[in-house]
Parts: C-alpha cells; structure tokens; sequence
C-alpha cells in the first residue's frame, strides 16, 4: 500500500492544489458579490451556473479526453480555469460572472474526471477500499484548506484571485511531469432518473435534497457569514468547520448504517440536521460558538444523507447496476445543486440572511415526510445490506473502478505502473498510445 501511495504523490499533490484553489475561490465569489452589495436573488443566480456548468461537464468532457488524452485536456482544462480566474476582477457585473462560473464549472468536471480516472487506475482488490478512503479525506482537507485562505487578503482586492489562479497552475505541474500511462475512461450503461426513481424513491430524492442543502451552504453560506457581521476570521472558521464536521461525522454515520435500518438512519438524520439548521437560523451572531457548532452538525449530517442515498440504491441494485444507479444518483444531486442556491436566495432576500437556514429547515422537512411515507415499502432487511462506503458526490466522478461496491473490475489483475512511450507526451487518444492501467 506503501508503494501505491508513492507512486500517486504527485497526482495527490495536483488533487490537493486543486481542489484548495476551487474551494478557495467559490467562498471568494460568494463574499465578493456580498460586498458588492449584489442581492441574494442575483448571488444565487450567479452561482447557481456553477452547478450547470458542473453537471453539463460531468456529460461532455470526457469526450475532450478521449479526443485529446489526459495530459493535454488536463492542460487545456486548467488554463482556461486560471484564465476565468484572472478576468473575475477586471469587471464585477452579474451576466459575466454568470458565465464564467458555468465554464468553471464544466472544466472543473473535466478536471476531476481527468484525476479521479488517474488516482483510479491504481485500484485492485486488495486496496480498492483503502483508496477509496484516503481519497475521502484529502478531498475534505484540500476544501478545507481552501476555506481557511480567505483571510488571506482583502477579498475586495486582485490578490485573492491571483492565489487562487496560482493554485490552479501550481496542480498542473506534478500531473503533467508523471510518467505513468494514462488511463482509458470507461463508459458503464447508463440509467435514467425515472427508472432510477422507480427502484429506489428514497435514494433519487435523497440525492436531489443533498444537493440542494450542500450547494446553498457552499454558495450562500459566506453571503450569510458577511451579512450577519463576522470578520474574515470568523468566516473562514465558520466555513472550515462545516467541512472538517462533515468528514468526522462520516465515520460514525457510517457505523449506524451498518447496523441499523439505513432508511431510518437517513429519517433521524434529516430530523437532526432540521433542528441543528434550525437553531442556526435563531442564533446568528449572537453566539458564535454556537453558531459554529450548530452550523458543524447541520452540515456534517446534510452531507451523509447522500452516501446514504447511494447506500440505500445500491441495496436495491444488482452488482452490474452499481456504476450506473451512481451515476443517476450523481444526475439527481446535480440538479438539486443548480436549485439550491436559488431558493436558499430567495429565501434570504425575504427572510434576511437567517432564510438560509429557514429554507433549508423546510427542504428537510419535506424529505422527512417522503421518508416517513416511503419508508414502508419492502427494502432489504439489515443482515442483507451492502457495505457502507462514505461518498462525495463532487469526488465520484471518475472514481467508478475505485469504489468498492463496484464488481465489474474484480477479476482484472495488478499491473505496475506503465511508461508513457518515448517521444509522446501522453497527449494522443489513450487507445492509441496507452496501454490500459487498472
């Protein structure tokens, strides 16, 4: 396992870069816009392309990869990130941003699936599981990390655009010196949301709703951090411990899940989230210890609710249907996250910063009732669940050979790491130049 991970060091290395220069930058572009004194509605909107941009990569920019090869859409992709980063400050006007945060969007998926696809290939059955974990907690530490540098410079200045570009070109450095041989991206049946719903009513919804809580958090929750007064400090900590919650609370959730009924699991865990997003809403800056924990707890549940989704899914899925239930899933948490911030927003320009809160507590309440009703149709009993598995939904893109609940790469052996031929640079179609790593 040693070796494994030293042969992936530089690809860890540009996973870390990255994703502390997104992280850093979608918390920079909610503070900014607040400071510009755009209002939520406008903000929301503003955002909300991200998620657009986001899902319509997760569909079409493999197909840049195939084309050109890991190494040279990677490239292609980073620049045109750094370059997006770059023009954000040159003219601070709705209908550009809109825009730059839907090409954002899309480059970053191709990005992820360029990396995940990489740090994939090395997976076996000996260390699928492991992997799979390790990727977990550096994707949560890298977005992290990215909170922590918005109180590095004035938000209201050039130089916090500049160090999130620098990131940004700092991630293609150890990627683009690897001599590993890319990988060829696989593509798994596909299943459409209705079918999906169909199986698993509890699972689409739960993935719809995760989305939905977790991008207005992401995109409102530094416009809400600035209008109730907290300092950059305080808004920093106050997005930082929302994450590292949401990785410490993965764990023991995951524990419950595997004991206990997961359909009432995910129902007291949105019934805790409410309450915790609740008293979020009614304590504001008054505490802000409080507020820190609170917001911790809401956020660090909210994110569970879509590995239990998949968890739930999975239960009702054949092993071949795994990687595609997945992708739905992802379908339906991407849909939820374009819709997120526009009512949480809404929410904020009626109620004042506080509807972030509010309206989220609603969005739980309504998942609570499905469940409640839901949750008396026929579903496996405990004993024959699957494994639990804690999931991101933005780190599973390329990440369907290195989940462990995926059987269809079992029967494939190690393979050392290949060499890119001489005289290439990885750039040609990898079917061509590449020999497949799995």
């Amino acid at each position: 396992m040693q070796r494994t991970i030293t042969s992936l060091s530089s690809l860890i290395l540009s996973i870390i870069l990255l994703i502390m220069g997104n992280a850093f930058l979608m918390t920079l572009l909610g503070l900014r816009l607040s400071i510009e004194e755009f209002s939520a509605s406008v903000i929301g909107w503003i955002l909300a392309f991200y998620s657009i941009g986001f899902v319509a990569g997760t569909l079409y920019a493999g197909r840049i990869i195939e084309k050109v090869g890991h190494i040279r859409a990677f490239a292609v992709f980073s620049a045109v990130l750094a370059a997006s980063i770059l023009i954000y400050p040159m003219a601070v006007e709705a209908s550009l941003w809109g825009l730059l945060r839907a090409l954002g969007g899309f480059v970053m998926a191709g990005l992820m699936i360029v990396m995940e696809s990489w740090f994939s290939s090395k997976a076996d059955n000996r260390n699928r599981a492991s992997l799979f974990a390790i990727y977990q907690v550096i994707f949560f530490l890298s977005t992290a990390g990215g909170q922590v540098m918005i109180r590095v410079a004035d938000p209201a200045g050039f130089i916090p655009f500049s160090l999130a570009t620098i990131l940004v070109v700092l991630a293609l450095t150890p990627l683009s010196m690897t001599s590993r041989a890319s990988p060829v991206i696989t593509k798994g049946d596909r299943l459409s949301l209705t079918s999906l719903y169909r199986k698993s009513p509890v699972g689409t919804l739960g993935a719809l709703i995760a989305g939905l809580l977790i991008s207005a958090f992401y995109a409102m929750g530094p416009v809400y951090a600035d209008r109730i007064g907290l300092d950059l400090g305080q808004l920093s900590n106050f997005m930082a411990s929302a994450i590292v919650a949401a990785m410490l609370l993965a764990w023991p959730i995951g524990r419950l899940c595997d004991h206990f009924d997961r359909y009432r699991v995910m129902l007291v865990a949105a019934i805790v989230a409410g309450l915790c997003s609740l008293a979020a809403a009614f304590i504001g800056n008054l505490n802000m210890i409080a507020l820190v924990l609170f917001v911790g707890l809401y956020m660090g549940i909210s994110a569970a609710i879509y590995p239990i989704a998949v968890a739930i899914t999975n239960d009702l899925m054949e092993s071949h249907q795994v990687t595609a239930a997945s992708t739905a899933l992802l379908l339906s948490y991407g849909l939820g996250s374009i819709i997120g911030p526009l009512i949480s927003a809404l929410f904020m320009d009626i109620l004042g910063p506080h509807g972030l809160f509010i309206s989220n507590t609603l969005i739980l309440g309504g998942l609570i009732v499905f469940i409640a009703f839901a949750s008396k149709r026929r579903h496996p009993p405990v004993e024959q669940q699957e494994q639990y598995y804690t999931t991101t939904p933005e780190a599973a893109l390329g990440l369907s050979e290195l989940d462990p609940r995926n059987t269809e790469f079992e029967e494939q052996d190690d393979v050392d790491d290949g060499e890119v031929p001489e005289g290439t640079d990885g750039g040609e179609t990898e079917n061509e130049k590449n020999a497949p790593v799995s």
